[in-house]
């Protein structure tokens, strides 16, 4: 952030790239801040800025400024709620001697963005939710920005291949606010484009809403689905105990996937020390369920025919991911950094249910082996794909 734009930002009195806010814990404020700066209503193209701890009039307020309270700001980005996720920085700035929070939030490439299943934009100095003509407009702006492969139209399909009742009855009702949706009446190919999955320029739905809500997203997309092995002994060559192959939709996917987890988890019962019972796994839930979407949601749909396999050893699992680590996101990063190779994916995932928050998958993962007493999960990354080791436990 450069010091003198934050400076000319910070004192003018009225503009739509600027919030000021005394509070430090107005969760639904800060949240329609950053989406209505990402959505970029004016098309500026440039960056706005929310400023914690300072008044209307420009003038640092004396809030401290904690890092819990830097924390809280950027857990904003990934804790769901803000769908796409919006690409913003938080940091800690001084202004004449007082410190304030500032978070800078740059223009969405996949608008419009949404809150809690409504869209808010700049009007002037003021946040407005965005008519049905506005986020039209947003919509085509899409159109003309850099893409996702699952925000791309799929040019072979039609409305009519898409299991409308799904998106209808299972998404709609979750991805858009109910007020919102009584009030306007709108296309099925108009709700679907507002959401980036159908392109009103080709008339044609996008290869997220294939993926999501297709009746047979094989016909399009041939590697989507996972395949599950079960070997009698520790290598490809054993005997297979149990083959099976999880198909059909992402909410299909998905609740066949979290089953799968149940079953592979092998839970009982043991005493510890002190006399006390308590339930281990061979392979935690969490652990097992986390990975399971993790390898969905990340899977290279666009460049590889081959699934997601997932190989049951009698002493470990491996899950196998085509696809290496997306964009700039390097190996050293893993650990700590997302980037997401499918947005549109990732947001349905958590529309659906299967995902609470972003960016905590594989800090959860190995908590719960941690707390089961498991090794920590081991991880190959290739250019081509990524293959996950969790270690038998339950002892």
């Amino acid at each position: 952030m450069n010091q003198n734009e934050l400076e000319k930002n910070l004192r003018a009195m009225e503009s739509d790239r600027v919030e000021r806010t005394v509070s430090k814990d107005k969760t639904d404020k800060f949240c329609e801040a950053i989406c209505a700066f990402a959505n970029d209503m004016p098309n500026h193209g440039l960056p706005g800025y929310l400023f914690v701890g300072v008044t209307d009039q420009g003038n640092p307020s004396g809030l401290v400024i904690t890092d819990e309270l830097l924390r809280n700001l950027a857990d904003l980005r990934d804790n769901g709620t803000i769908q796409p996720l919006p690409r913003m920085n938080v940091e800690k700035r001084e202004f004449g001697g007082t410190s304030i929070a500032v978070v800078e939030v740059f223009p969405s490439e996949q608008p419009p963005v949404r809150y809690k299943g409504r869209t808010w934009i700049r009007v002037g100095p003021r946040k407005a939710l965005a008519t049905a003509a506005e986020e039209r407009v947003l919509s085509e702006r899409r159109a003309t920005r850099a893409q996702t492969w699952d925000a791309r139209p799929c040019r072979t399909a039609e409305l009519d291949d898409l299991a409308q009742d799904i998106f209808r009855l299972s998404y709609l009702p979750n991805a858009i606010s109910r007020d919102v949706l009584d009030e306007n009446g709108r296309t099925p190919e108009q709700q679907l484009a507002a959401l980036r999955l159908f392109d009103l320029k080709a008339q044609v739905p996008t290869h997220g809403a294939i993926l999501i809500f297709a009746n047979e997203p094989l016909a399009w997309i041939p590697g989507a689905y996972v395949q599950y092995v079960h070997y009698d002994g520790v290598s490809l060559a054993d005997d297979v105990r149990q083959e099976r192959r999880l198909t059909g939709d992402l909410l299909s996917v998905l609740r066949a996937s979290e089953q799968l987890g149940l079953e592979i988890a092998g839970e009982k019962p043991v005493v510890d020390a002190g006399f006390r019972e308590r339930t281990v796994s061979e392979y935690p839930i969490k652990a097992v369920r986390g990975r399971l979407m993790i390898a969905i949601i990340h899977l290279d749909y666009e460049n590889f025919t081959a699934p997601i396999m997932v190989n049951h050893f009698a002493d470990r699992l491996e899950i196998h991911n085509p696809g290496g680590l997306y964009g700039d996101l390097k190996i050293e990063d893993f650990s700590h950094a997302t980037a997401y190779r499918n947005p549109l994916i990732a947001e349905a995932a958590k529309v659906f249910g299967f995902v609470n928050r972003f960016g905590r998958g594989l800090a959860v993962a190995q908590a719960a082996l941690q707390k089961n007493g498991s090794p920590p999960a081991e991880f190959d990354l290739r250019t081509h794909h990524v293959l996950v080791t969790i270690r038998r436990g339950g002892s």
